[in-house]
């Protein structure tokens, strides 16, 4: 007896140490607070707030979200110097004004065309092959190719606070999915290794596909076409096409994302919108209600009233990127 009771006085005074921050590289703000304490509510079978965890469903967009998108989303840049490569081998690929620019490696050209003219060369670059060897390329693009005002590959230039955060909540059993108004094949490509998020849980834009058996292998290839479009509206259609369930959590970085925020946190029970706003131009670029990308107007007027939570960069991160210490 008395080794009993002299062995739960020693626990009893023993300074454990707290549990380890599951969020590191952010910096313990308001923010940070209120992320973690929905998380816990929600995961707490005591709390009121509880959610079972077939209902745990998170939803993220990927440009300017979890990497950089700037100084244009990546996926373009690998479609110019996709094309670029495509058109040095055959020039009678570059058949219009906005292709003969990309194949110049004249991106004013290109963008000069607006969107259209994006889009004209990722259905140009994208295009014909099987969804395996588009994949492919996508990665050997990623293992070398440098962005050029950080020096780093635009695979390294994830953000290390996002990618804790998935963990954190795929480690609170909640599912994790990406919501991208970029390629579906082309963030699948690296979803896993990136985010630790399957193939299967990515949600994005899409060309047509067609169907073949080309040397006697039944082959899926992407078409020339512009299937859909997963932005704006597109993203909570999306949303029910692939996942079937209102997710609990939502975040975003642009007004594209706004839908798919706005109409995650209008269901029954507890909901959480979460917005980054980049306002650190100097570990990473500062913008937002003039960008040519990722312009944040709506999010910023509505979204507190809607009791979305805003990510302050600057304050609220610690470190930026996974790849730079």
């Amino acid at each position: 007896m008395m080794m009993r009771f002299g062995l739960g006085l020693l626990l009893a005074t023993v300074a454990f140490p707290a549990l380890a921050d599951p969020l590191p590289s952010w910096n313990d703000t308001a923010t940070k607070e209120a992320i973690i304490s929905f998380v816990e509510r929600v995961t707490d079978p005591a709390s009121g707030d509880y959610v079972d965890p077939a209902d745990r469903i998170a939803v993220f967009d990927n440009d300017g979200n979890l990497w950089a998108e700037q100084p244009m989303y990546f996926q373009f840049i690998f479609a110019l110097d996709t094309f670029k490569t495509m058109a040095a081998a055959d020039p009678s690929l570059a058949k219009t004004d906005v292709l003969r620019a990309a194949a110049a490696g004249d991106l004013g050209g290109v963008m000069a065309a607006g969107e259209a003219g994006l889009l004209e060369v990722v259905q140009a670059s994208h295009s014909g092959m099987s969804i395996e060897a588009f994949q492919d390329s996508v990665r050997a693009w990623l293992d070398t190719a440098v962005n050029p005002k950080t020096g780093l590959r635009y695979r390294d230039m994830t953000y290390q606070p996002m990618v804790e955060l998935l963990r954190y909540l795929r480690d609170e059993d909640f599912q994790t999915y990406i919501v991208s108004g970029g390629g579906i094949q082309f963030v699948r490509a690296f979803s896993e290794d990136a985010y630790g998020i399957p193939p299967q849980n990515v949600v994005g834009s899409y060309l047509d596909y067609d169907y073949a058996v080309v040397d006697g292998a039944p082959t899926v290839s992407q078409g020339a076409d512009i299937a859909f479009i997963d932005d704006k509206a597109g993203k909570p259609e999306g949303i029910m096409r692939h996942i079937g369930l209102r997710p609990i959590f939502a975040s975003g970085n642009s007004d594209g994302d706004f839908d798919m925020l706005q109409w995650s946190t209008a269901g029954e029970g507890p909901r959480l919108g979460v917005l980054l706003h980049h306002t650190d131009g100097v570990r990473e670029f500062a913008y937002d209600r003039d960008s040519h990308i990722g312009r944040l107007n709506r999010g910023l007027d509505e979204g507190p009233g809607l009791g979305w939570v805003i990510i302050d960069m600057a304050n609220d991160w610690n470190r930026i990127y996974a790849g730079a210490q």
